[in-house]
């Protein structure tokens, strides 16, 4: 069954804060976004202010441009999994092998002018790939389903990887992308920015199981 992932993007440590306890009520698996001001436009807190409850299984998106500057951060920190960008500087055979090392899974981001072919022959080398609709860095965006193409694509040459989307997730549009392919559903602005996070989040599933 899909999944729904509450992302967290925070451009400060109490913003971070605040929005990992907002989520802790309800949440289970969540998204927590990492800028460097180069990859993405906006910076957040640093890999040595990150943290979460204990509670929480946790995937890391790494929007980074040399993601190999915070692989031992990231090690010690011990997430779910760690998504890097297909446009990122870094030998991404070798950064995925790192981590799978370290018994942390990885992912493999593809913007949305990336095609599935640019990432076709390092995609073997990840548990995840990512689908990126959204604005790099910042919650919001809009959902272009036309890049549910890209989940069919993906899953014609990689039926064992997991299919996550990003970017303009709402409960108009949830069942078509599960519908599409997608199975885990990184949800922002529409849980961060509601007046009733869990009841934002409690909407998504109700659509998920209806």
């Amino acid at each position: 069954m899909a999944i729904i992932c509450p992302t967290v993007t925070a451009f400060n440590e109490h913003d971070y804060k605040e929005q990992l306890l907002r989520l802790r009520p309800f949440a289970k698996h969540i998204h927590i976004d990492l800028m460097d001001g180069h990859l993405a436009p906006t910076v957040s807190p640093g890999l040595d202010h990150i943290w979460w409850p204990p509670e929480f299984t946790v995937d890391i998106h790494l929007m980074y441009q040399e993601p190999m500057t915070a692989l031992d951060d990231l090690i010690r920190l011990r997430p779910r999994m760690v998504i890097v960008h297909n446009e990122a500087h870094v030998h991404h055979m070798h950064f995925a092998g790192e981590l799978h090392k370290a018994g942390i899974q990885t992912g493999l981001a593809l913007l949305q002018a990336t095609p599935v072919a640019y990432a076709e022959q390092i995609m073997h080398s990840f548990d995840q790939v990512l689908i990126f609709s959204g604005n790099l860095g910042h919650h919001g965006g809009s959902a272009n389903l036309e890049l549910l193409a890209k989940a069919k694509e993906i899953r014609q040459h990689h039926p064992d990887v997991e299919i996550a989307w990003d970017g303009g997730i709402t409960d108009q549009n949830v069942a078509q992308l599960v519908a599409g392919g997608v199975e885990i559903l990184n949800v922002g602005g529409y849980i961060q920015n509601s007046g009733d996070p869990a009841s934002a989040y409690a909407k998504l599933e109700a659509v998920l199981r209806s």
